[in-house]
């Protein structure tokens, strides 16, 4: 079809062979390989172009590791092969940018855009079926000027529909996990459809395991039936990978915003005076004002807190990797104020407010959240500002204002003397305390953009450092 040029899902059949990566199987090889063929155009043909005599495999590796923001290593190494297991969009990637559209030609000429649905999914009712497809639409209408009116019969300009396998196009369902939809740019015939995999589980609000909401995924299809195309931003809706978000309290992200208004313009009928929720923009770790909610150094990993997002680092990969906090825990809250990691109960505690959320892996450990009060903490404190855990003496340390308190882990009590100022023990620490970590017997005290090391058997101080000392700036 002439309007899907740029979107179509290239064939499977088409062979190529498979470069040898170290401590892959063969099984892995072959998932990657029928990966790069859908998403990232590897035929054959490749081969005959490639860029200074990389052989294809391994060039297209390198292209899906640089539009998500991994190690470009060329290699099917375990950060590669995790992220190409995830649950997607079908609709390939293809250009490394944040919003990007299929180009000025691939939008609707007209305003007023009618849809149908034209069967529906067991796995909800009808009305919940009907809710969440209106509800996505107007996500989009909320910052353009496109309205949208449902029909009942005849040809709408989207068509929405629920199939399995080869499901009436030439771009078969791979069956439960992988593709959970695809959508067309806009355009005649199957121009704008959205066409949604039975296969798997669709729910309305829930987020149970192996379920996707079908607000949030209908919301990104539809975003490619008007002219999107897949962002790079991990935090946008036209990221390519599923990702849980609260969908009573979504609001359509800044790079979502910024693409489609390059198609359509803004809403008109914005009250200028009560616009309605801010986009969120996804933070840079480049930004040298940024400041930090928390740091965990966990294991081999440091866990770096802003907003609703969350960056990895490991001392074996170059590049941080940032994604939505949801898309690791999606019991978290976001826009927490404190984190650590407990090894007595081997867990990850996130604060917020007066509340304590602890994870075990992905899993929200039974009986939480539980009021910070748990800890022992007087009820005058209404939250907590940082923490660190030290794990030589086996104690955690709460900044509330321009105090600490002492946790004994094991003890699960607070240490007698506690509250002790900040600045008597953590000398030339004047600031508000706003994120802290222990590291290889150190501790890091972030105030704001700034960054203090301490050695914490004798509480010494050595230097001030810059926030990305440990989180790298990458640009992208």
């Amino acid at each position: 079809m002439k309007t899907f040029d740029l979107c179509v899902l290239l064939s499977l059949a088409v062979a190529v062979h498979c470069v040898p990566i170290p401590q892959a199987s063969q099984q892995d090889e072959e998932f990657a390989e029928s990966y790069l063929k859908k998403f990232y155009n590897l035929t054959e043909e490749t081969g005959q172009s490639s860029i200074r005599g990389i052989r294809p495999v391994v060039e297209k590796l390198i292209e899906m590791q640089r539009f998500f923001r991994l190690n470009e290593t060329g290699t099917l190494d375990a950060d590669t092969m995790a992220m190409m297991k995830k649950a997607r969009c079908g609709v390939p990637d293809i250009k490394v940018a944040s919003y990007s559209t299929f180009g000025s030609h691939y939008k609707w000429k007209k305003n007023s855009l009618t849809y149908m649905i034209e069967n529906y999914t067991p796995d909800m009712s009808v009305s919940e079926v009907d809710d969440s497809i209106e509800k996505a639409l107007q996500v989009w209408a909320k910052v353009t000027p496109l309205r949208f009116t449902r029909i009942y019969s005849g040809t709408a300009d989207i068509m929405i529909s629920f199939g399995s396998g080869a499901h009436g196009n030439h771009i078969p369902f791979d069956g439960p996990g992988g593709d959970l939809a695809h959508a067309f740019a806009p355009g005649p015939g199957i121009g704008g459809d959205a066409h949604f995999d039975e296969d798997e589980t669709f729910t309305f609000r829930s987020n149970r395991n192996n379920s996707y909401v079908l607000f949030l995924v209908a919301a990104h299809e539809f975003g490619h039936s008007l002219g999107l195309n897949h962002s790079n931003d991990p935090g946008a809706l036209m990221y390519a990978y599923y990702v849980y978000k609260n969908p009573d309290n979504f609001v359509l992200p800044r790079d979502d915003v910024n693409g489609i208004q390059s198609l359509y313009g803004p809403n008109p009928d914005v009250d200028p005076i009560h616009p309605g929720p801010t986009p969120t923009s996804t933070p840079d770790a480049c930004d040298s004002t940024l400041v930090l909610d928390a740091v965990v150094n966990m294991r081999g990993e440091m866990l770096f807190f802003k907003d609703s997002f969350i960056w990895r680092t490991h001392h074996l990969r170059d590049t941080p990797e940032q994604s939505l906090i949801t898309a690791y825990w999606p019991d978290a809250p976001t826009d927490i104020d404190a984190a650590y990691e407990s090894r007595e109960s081997d867990s990850v505690l996130l604060f917020k407010g007066d509340r304590v959320w602890a994870f075990r892996a992905y899993d929200l450990v039974s009986g939480y959240p539980k009021p910070i009060s748990s800890f022992g903490l007087p009820e005058s404190v209404k939250k907590i500002d940082a923490a660190l855990h030290d794990e030589e003496s086996g104690k955690s340390l709460f900044f509330v204002g321009n105090e600490y308190y002492s946790y004994d882990e094991a003890k699960k009590t607070i240490d007698q003397g506690f509250p002790k100022r900040v600045d008597e023990t953590f000398s030339g620490l004047t600031g508000k305390v706003t994120a802290a970590f222990q590291y290889r017997g150190y501790a890091y005290i972030y105030s704001g953009s700034h960054m203090f090391e301490y050695h914490l058997g004798t509480k010494t101080f050595f230097r001030e450092l810059q926030n990305d000392y440990f989180l790298p700036c990458t640009e992208y």
